[in-house]
């Protein structure tokens, strides 16, 4: 009995502690601790990690919960900016240290922010290809070239192709559930991901 209260405190206060580290006093704060990693305003900086801001708070609030619900692996990343010297941290660890409100409130934040696509190098005849490849298999979800927000499937378009390339690799592996992207992606060839990936990444 004694080692099991020992161990449940031992849980609240690494909780505790998380939670400090995640939610600081105030919501800028909180916001401040998002942007280290996910770049300004939620404009990523780093090519692995991707752009959130202009996301419908629906997008943004269903993949926070695919962490929860382990829909979604736990890939461990350093901070870009701020203080680069902190641990690595994951995003279910993260969600985990988030109440529902604060989940909310966080994706309304990052809808309200101007999505900026990424300034990187593409394949033009791989660009032109993918065009066709989106418009056959996949504008059902993603409207307006994987552009639109408001479809609230995320936004393909102008995200980095490092980033992309592991989501898709994750859903083709089934690290990530999601019936409908497993299946759609699981149906292209790797020469119609690539096409794929550099049609989204013209988007500039």
């Amino acid at each position: 009995m004694k080692m099991m209260a020992w161990f449940t405190l031992l849980t609240v206060l690494i909780l505790g502690q998380l939670q400090a580290q995640v939610f600081a006093k105030t919501l800028e704060d909180t916001i401040a601790y998002c942007d280290d990693c996910h770049g300004p305003n939620g404009v990523s900086q780093d090519s692995a990690i991707p752009t959130i801001a202009g996301f419908s708070a629906t997008t943004t609030t269903d993949m926070m919960f695919a962490y929860l619900d382990g829909d979604r692996p736990a890939n461990k990343v350093g901070f870009r900016s701020g203080d680069t010297s902190r641990a690595a941290i994951d995003m279910i660890t993260i969600a985990k240290a988030l109440s529902e409100e604060e989940i909310e409130t966080l994706a309304d934040h990052y809808a309200k922010q101007k999505f900026l696509a990424a300034k990187q190098d593409y394949d033009k005849g791989l660009a032109e290809k993918g065009g066709t490849v989106h418009q056959e298999k996949c504008i059902k979800c993603h409207q307006a070239g994987g552009s639109a927000a408001d479809d609230d499937a995320g936004i393909l378009a102008g995200q980095w192709i490092p980033y992309l390339q592991q989501a898709f690799d994750e859903y083709r592996s089934g690290k990530r559930e999601s019936s409908a992207m497993v299946k759609a992606l699981k149906a292209l060839s790797d020469d119609e991901v690539k096409a794929l990936l550099n049609f989204y990444a013209s988007q500039q």
